[in-house]
């Protein structure tokens, strides 16, 4: 552990690394790699302890879309603030929860007019598998009980959702305490071959996933996907073709579709909900991260009038058994407010298809460098792969781009070989550019 050497002033990041237990973080690391105190940020900038200023271009986890600090998002929270800060919704209602839920609902024409709400994705997330488990039983079939999940699919740390995720490093460690599941092929598009296009992939992946359907689905409850970008799986792309494969299958063996759109909802892939490129809905579909705009925890999973209506009894032991202290905060329900009103009065989604094209003209570059394939783009997410011959730790990768990144006046974390940047929606033309030179720099400075 670091020693603090001034125990009268110790700086923001001596008094985090002697109490502060960082998440996802093996802790020895900041030994080495740099932990930053950050004082304060604005717009698509974060402000470190001694001055230093950050382009903030994953968005603070992916959970930023309109910068920070930014003054109607600050001003709904105060406004409600002098109002109600907090009430339990059980039993309890108030007008931010309400109005939060009949603007999402109208998002989706009604298809999803059901909202529960949590406190983060992994949340969200175990709603959506509970919820399903509990319908089948209150359906007569107590056998459906079982989940399919994708390859490289990530969906939260939570026990039930980590049980649907397929990432090593979390596995090995808790796989022990997980219920199995069935895992299937990625659509992926990075698998094609020659003369493959996505399409081709996404449905090579279906009819695996229809083999599957087949033979067990008698003892299926739900598929859960991430709609078009595997995030946390190294921002895997995949064509839409894929979602309307696997939607005609669930229709077709009474299997429910959970959408997490977690990180691609909120207008990350192009438009609001990232299943709207194929034109289908989900049975259920979890929000959360961008819900907010960044600003206090807030998750909430959306299903259908046929899940609602199951639940719907005289009998308490049929209602949806599940809550959450924090559930609808009114604070949090005000911001995500705040953020629907900025999408519909400035035409967010309208604009962020220029700002798309600022950020593929910021990364031209990468096109064309020989180490780097797989360049690819959804909406305001763009990611591209480092080759492995060109890799001198690929383990240390990461922390290593992390680190020159800051040098560079750039907030990222790539994801084993996979750069991929998720800014805000506010990003100016310049400052994607900016963005883009500085990672080019980065880039170069790790691999010398």
């Amino acid at each position: 552990m670091k020693v603090i050497s001034d125990l009268n002033q110790p700086t923001l990041v001596d008094r985090s690394l002697a109490a502060v237990w960082h998440p996802c973080t093996q802790m020895k690391h900041h030994e080495s790699f740099p932990l930053i105190g950050i004082k304060k940020g604005k717009g698509a900038w974060l402000y470190e302890e001694n001055g230093n200023a950050l382009l903030d271009c994953i968005s603070s986890w992916w959970t930023n879309l309109f910068g920070h600090s930014n003054p109607r998002i600050n001003q709904a929270i105060i406004h409600q603030l002098e109002k109600i800060e907090h009430v339990m919704l059980a039993g309890f209602t108030h007008e931010p929860v309400v109005e939060l839920s009949e603007k999402l609902a109208a998002l989706t024409n009604g298809n999803l007019g059901h909202i529960f709400y949590a406190s983060d994705g992994a949340s969200a997330v175990e709603i959506a598998l509970k919820m399903s488990h509990h319908f089948w039983q209150l359906d007569g079939k107590p056998q459906k009980k079982k989940f399919v999940c994708l390859e490289n699919g990530y969906h939260g740390e939570t026990l039930g959702a980590l049980a649907v995720t397929d990432v090593a490093i979390f596995r090995e460690a808790y796989g022990s305490l997980l219920q199995d599941v069935y895992t299937v092929a990625s659509p992926d598009a990075r698998k094609a071959k020659v003369g493959e296009s996505a399409k081709d992939v996404a449905k090579h992946a279906a009819a695996k996933l229809e083999k599957l359907f087949e033979k067990e689905h008698q003892h299926i409850a739900a598929i859960i996907i991430e709609p078009l970008v595997q995030c946390a799986g190294q921002m895997a792309m995949y064509s839409p073709e894929y979602l309307r494969l696997v939607r005609d299958l669930c229709n077709r063996y009474e299997i429910h579709l959970i959408a997490d759109e977690i990180a691609v909802g909120c207008g990350r892939s192009g438009k609001f909900f990232a299943c709207e490129h194929a034109g289908i809905w989900p049975d259920f579909l979890t929000l959360s991260k961008g819900i907010s705009g960044g600003y206090l925890p807030l998750s909430l999973c959306m299903t259908t009038n046929t899940i609602y209506r199951a639940f719907y009894s005289d009998q308490t032991q049929q209602g949806f058994l599940h809550s959450h202290s924090y559930t609808g905060n009114p604070l949090a329900c005000s911001a995500a407010l705040a953020c629907l009103e900025i999408f519909e009065t400035e035409k967010v989604l309208e604009k962020n298809i220029g700002r798309s094209r600022d950020l593929e003209n910021a990364f031209a570059w990468a096109k064309t460098d020989p180490r780097i394939e797989y360049w690819r783009q959804q909406g305001m997410i763009l990611a591209f792969d480092v080759k492995s011959q060109h890799l001198k730790n690929p383990n240390s990768f990461p922390r290593e781009m992390f680190a020159k990144g800051l040098e560079e006046g750039v907030l990222i974390r790539p994801i084993g070989n996979t750069i991929y940047v998720m800014p805000p929606f506010i990003l100016s033309a310049e400052e994607a550019m900016q963005m883009g030179k500085a990672i080019q720099r980065t880039l170069e400075k790790v691999l010398a």
